[in-house]
């Protein structure tokens, strides 16, 4: 299950099947999610100073397959491209990356394809769960890690980064007996605890950039 599935699963409603956050926020953490699983994997990096390329650009380090068809893709438009910042690259990432997730997702039984019309007009397609275990799993892994204080994985950590960046950690906790404020302060200890590498700040800080330039122009 790639770190990308995980945040579907836990952005979209098990009962509706729709997503629970906009779809501005809901393809940039996507996006971000999976150029992360790229860089654990070795097939991407960020240059550093006195490299040919500019430091804190996104560099395709490996272009070999890893046999995923959605982190294949990634990879192969990432490296069609000349090495950019991570916020120019994410939306390449994310282009038709949310339907892709949603469907291996149902091909998996894990959620199903429930076709209607709004008003009898506009096609309409929601993916409520089908089974629901895997997600259970995963929040009572973020449970345990912001409300017991469990040492988070690695993996753990960087969906706690994800979560935080577009601020759907106490969405994701309902009933947490923590507030969201508290809940939001222990993710951004979690960030702040672990090794995080130069990819996975570089993808926060992306992602905050896009959402508030994104919020400004609609605000204007």
């Amino acid at each position: 299950m790639l770190i990308a599935e995980d945040v579907v699963l836990l952005l979209t409603d098990d009962a509706t099947g729709r997503p629970v956050v906009d779809s501005t926020r809901r393809d940039l953490v996507l996006a971000g999610a999976v150029v992360l699983e790229l860089a654990d994997r070795g097939k991407v990096r960020l240059t550093e100073p006195d490299e040919e390329v500019k430091a804190g650009r996104l560099v395709v380090a490996d272009t070999s397959p890893t046999g995923d068809d959605v982190l294949d893709t990634a990879l192969g438009n990432l490296a069609a491209r000349k090495p950019d910042k991570p916020k120019n690259v994410l939306a390449a990432v994310a282009k038709g990356l949310h339907r892709r997730l949603l469907e291996r997702l149902a091909e998996r039984g894990i959620l199903r394809v429930e076709e209607d019309r709004v008003l009898g007009i506009i096609p309409r397609t929601s993916w409520p769960a089908l089974d629901s275990a895997h997600e259970e799993q995963l929040r009572q892994g973020l449970h345990d890690v912001l409300v017991v204080g469990r040492t988070p994985t690695p993996r753990e950590a960087n969906l706690i980064s994800l979560l935080q960046s577009v601020n759907q950690v106490p969405k994701v906790l309902p009933g947490a007996q923590i507030g969201r404020a508290e809940l939001r302060r222990r993710a951004g200890e979690v960030e702040g605890s672990f090794a995080s590498t130069a990819v996975r700040k570089a993808v926060d800080e992306a992602i905050a950039v896009t959402i508030a330039s994104t919020t400004t122009v609609s605000g204007a």
